[in-house]
């Protein structure tokens, strides 16, 4: 299953490819990458600041180590909570002046979009089962766990089950019965 999620990312990665060039940040050493961006485009309307500088969350939400992570929200506020990623990746943006941004920690990979002098998330990739939604689903839950924890409300596109909420898509790829991928995606590019 692990070799699957693997060549799902990695053809994430090479949908993203095509626009200008890019930097690869690992372990403090830049190199070039060639072509490579995400296409999001949009606006931050999902997010709103609340008391202490910190993003308010709508839709459904990530959670790791006590930080709530949103899809539009202010990636400086979710860099802030998490610190600094273990993989950073960046490339001409297709939809906007900037840069999209990719950023791993272990198990799950942030993905922003830029918009004036900021960058938003745009996508959140769980990875694998060391971590799970706010509402404990995880790469590994079944079919059930998940209507049971999101009812039966979602749309489905293949064999993704695909919930919105507050101009956000929470998408889990289903493989007998099973979960097998678990995306946040704004809904900037619905616009």
């Amino acid at each position: 299953m692990k070799k699957f999620i693997g060549i799902l990312l990695a053809a994430g990665m090479i949908i993203m490819t095509g626009c200008g060039d890019s930097e690869r940040v690992i372990d403090g050493e830049v190199s070039d990458m060639p072509g490579s961006g995400s296409q999001t485009a949009g606006n931050a309307a999902g997010t709103q600041t609340g008391d202490g500088g910190q993003t308010a969350s709508k839709g459904y939400v990530f959670r790791y180590n006590g930080v709530t992570v949103s899809v539009d929200a202010d990636m400086a506020d979710v860099l802030e909570g998490l610190g600094e990623p273990n993989d950073y990746f960046e490339a001409a943006s297709c939809a906007f002046e900037g840069l999209d941004k990719t950023y791993t920690y272990g198990s799950f990979v942030i993905e922003t979009y830029p918009q004036g002098e900021k960058d938003y998330v745009s996508t959140i990739i769980l990875k694998d089962d060391a971590v799970s939604t706010a509402e404990n689903i995880y790469i590994g839950s079944s079919l059930t766990d998940v209507t049971n924890s999101y009812g039966t409300d979602y749309t489905e596109q293949g064999s993704m089950l695909v919930y919105n909420k507050d101009g956000m898509k929470l998408c889990f790829l289903m493989e007998n019965d099973t979960v097998t991928s678990i995306q946040y995606f704004s809904t900037v590019l619905d616009e």
